[in-house]
């Protein structure tokens, strides 16, 4: 019988325990002393060179540093602190223990990414942390995980004494419907904890010099009961920016000390700016403002992000708005598309804040939103807002680029219905509770559209970059890592009310790295990358093109329908060319539809299972599977079964096998 969703995780645990084997040298040689170890990613910077965002900050692993506390991980089990955390791996510290890192360069400015407990009801604690360099200077982080800890179904809940918000739905830890159920199944609460992570950032005061040591301590007295710490980044933060001729908003009233609301002050400012023809300048400070910024032909710019504090309280609506929304906060918006939309609305140089600790799909309390065409979005810092960057079109010509987003509710950046010729480029995320970058076709197709060179770790739930219908569009030169649940690195979506994908799609030169889920619906293992025609066929052009899949904890390349559906829809036209596969859990390419695709120089090494399952649509009928593969060529390697495009594979055997055993691959190396 197949094996149940414990059973299937308790064997991706144990495979990953085994992968630890493989990873403790470089945190034992950090911890003897062997120097700063930088990563991106969790993994050699040389195996992703070229591709990400560029960012001015080195990363470094807390199980690479030197620690008197306990390494926890590796585990890709959904749920779990290890799973959250970059590279799966981190640090566990008990009051009086600490984490130690060398800085690999000069630095002024560091970002702790960690993880503390909930309280006993929900709601969140605050702790101190710590922070000294090189045993003398010392600094006290505020941690606080008001903004972590969700429960439960969609939407989730902060309460872990929840039940069931949705008694109907299917619950696979149990494999049954609740309300058909007598008696009810019992769940254990808090039922499915994630979203543990949070991070801040602090400014030391001084620079310091490559090889001082930055320790963060957990007091004896006052901690947490434990801190989880995943990772530093470590930083040298220029001065201040200073723009002379502009609309300053201190001069009509902005508060620099964030205690009265700005908002009013803001919009002076603006209406000034457009007047005169100026930018508006928002010198260093932390500013309070609780509602949208209406922003349309105006330039607004900061003293940069370390700097330039743009911070809100959520809101309670007295009554909804038109749009469903039942609370405002921070946040700049272009005109809605329906009024117009805006243009010519340049944004850089500032952080947004926001206080958005629960879901609510109807609220529009996202960072930036709204419709802009021929603008700009650059170099801002965005966290704790629902989505960091949502646009609803029609709009074109937006360039969104250096920005960093963390610690999102949903997505990091949706382009949604008809978006186009715009680019998301070089910007860094991590920590989002839904798609991380998003093309969203919904009713009006996305066109010409390009993300490319952007970094994005941990996405909790979904995938790290979704394409949902349309036309044209490209995916390029991106670096994801470690998706937690119900997705992958890269999705290529027929769902959602998108419309059909048409003309070209181009995936080329990405790197994916410990990536494809468990798909607890289907209890199956999802691919790096996976194509999923639920509401309509998928047959565009679509070329993948140079893409690295790495260390996948399941399949690299999976093209699936649903049950409902597998005899309406088909995928076809798909073309895999120039791929490296380094190390899946199961196979290569998994097949779960009717259709066909063409595979040329595909190389992989360290696969867990046969090269190719390949159930088709489920029909096994005697011709073979539904779903065809062609061998162009090239196709080299495989793993324990022999080469993973055999050619008894070919054109359509059927291999099916939804739950092979999961084999841990090896760390990724040099090709």
């Amino acid at each position: 019988m197949p094996p149940t969703p414990a059973r299937a995780l308790a064997a991706l645990t144990a495979a990953a325990l085994a992968l630890s084997v493989a990873l403790t040298g470089t945190a034992a040689a950090a911890r003897a002393g062997a120097g700063p170890v930088v990563t991106r990613a969790a993994l050699d910077p040389a195996l992703v060179a070229g591709r990400g965002a560029a960012v001015d900050f080195a990363e470094q692993e807390a199980e690479n540093a030197a620690t008197n506390g306990t390494l926890i991980g590796p585990d890709r089990a959904a749920y779990t602190l290890p799973a959250e955390a970059s590279g799966r791996r981190a640090v566990r510290l008990t009051p009086g223990q600490h984490v130690e890192f060398t800085l690999p360069g000069a630095a002024n400015a560091i970002t702790v990414r960690y993880s503390i407990p909930d309280a006993p009801g929900g709601g969140g604690i605050t702790a101190p942390l710590d922070v000294t360099v090189n045993g003398g200077s010392r600094s006290t982080m505020t941690l606080t995980s008001q903004y972590s800890w969700l429960y439960n179904q969609y939407p989730f809940s902060n309460d872990p004494g929840a039940d069931l918000l949705h008694p109907d739905w299917w619950i696979t830890e149990c494999s049954c419907v609740p309300s058909a159920t007598t008696p009810a199944p019992v769940i254990a609460k808090p039922f499915r904890p994630s979203h543990f992570y949070d991070e801040q950032r602090l400014l030391l005061g001084r620079k310091y010099r490559a090889g001082d040591k930055v320790r963060l301590t957990v007091p004896a007295r006052g901690g947490a009961a434990w801190t989880v710490i995943d990772l530093l980044d470590s930083q040298l933060v220029g001065p201040p920016r200073v723009e002379v001729v502009a609309a300053n908003v201190l001069a009509f009233g902005a508060d620099p000390f964030g205690r009265r609301d700005s908002a009013g002050a803001f919009d002076k400012a603006i209406a000034f700016a457009q007047r005169k023809r100026l930018k508006v300048y928002v010198p260093p400070g932390t500013y309070q403002v609780n509602r949208h910024i209406i922003v349309d032909d105006v330039t607004i710019t900061g003293a940069g992000s370390w700097y330039t504090i743009i911070k809100g309280h959520e809101v309670a609506l007295g009554t909804p708005a038109p749009d469903g929304s039942v609370h405002t906060g921070v946040g700049f918006y272009g005109k809605d598309a329906a009024d117009g939309g805006s243009r010519n609305v340049h944004l850089s140089g500032f952080a947004i804040e926001g206080d958005v600790r629960e879901r609510i799909d109807t609220d529009q309390v996202n960072g930036v939103g709204g419709a802009m065409s021929d603008s700009t979005i650059d170099g801002l810092h965005v966290r704790h807002t629902k989505v960091g960057m949502w646009f609803d079109g029609p709009m074109t010509n937006l360039k969104i680029t250096n920005n960093v987003i963390v610690d999102q509710i949903a997505d990091a950046i949706n382009f949604h219905t008809g978006v186009t010729g715009s680019v998301a480029a070089n910007n860094f995320i991590r920590n989002t509770g839904d798609d991380a970058l998003a093309m969203w076709s919904e009713k009006t197709a996305n066109a010409g559209n390009t993300f490319d060179h952007n970094t994005v770790q941990s996405p909790v739930l979904a995938n790290g970059i979704a394409v949902y219908g349309g036309t044209d569009n490209t995916i390029s030169n991106n670096l994801v890592a470690d998706p937690v649940r119900e997705g992958s690195a890269i999705q290529v979506g027929s769902r959602f009310g998108a419309e059909a994908f048409a003309g070209r799609l181009r995936i080329e030169g990405n790197t994916t790295a410990r990536s494809g889920t468990y798909e607890l619906n289907w209890n199956i293992g999802l691919g790096a990358i996976w194509f999923y025609a639920l509401e309509k066929s998928i047959d565009a052009d679509i070329r993948v093109t140079g893409n690295h899949f790495l260390d996948n904890t399941y399949n690299a390349i999976m093209l699936v329908s649903e049950w409902s559906v597998k005899d309406l829809y088909s995928i076809t036209n798909v073309h895999f060319k120039d791929i490296r596969v380094d190390g899946t859990g199961t196979s290569v390419v998994s097949a779960r539809v009717k259709g066909s695709a063409t595979f040329e120089n595909v190389d992989a090494r360290n696969v867990g299972a046969v090269g190719v399952n390949n159930c088709g649509s489920f029909g096994f009928p005697a011709t073979g599977s539904e779903f065809a593969l062609t061998d162009l060529g090239g196709n080299d390697g495989g793993g324990t079964t022999g080469p993973w495009l055999a050619p008894w594979e070919l054109p359509n055997t059927i291999t099916c096998d939804d739950r092979p055993p999961v084999v841990a691959p090896p760390a990724p190396s040099p090709w």
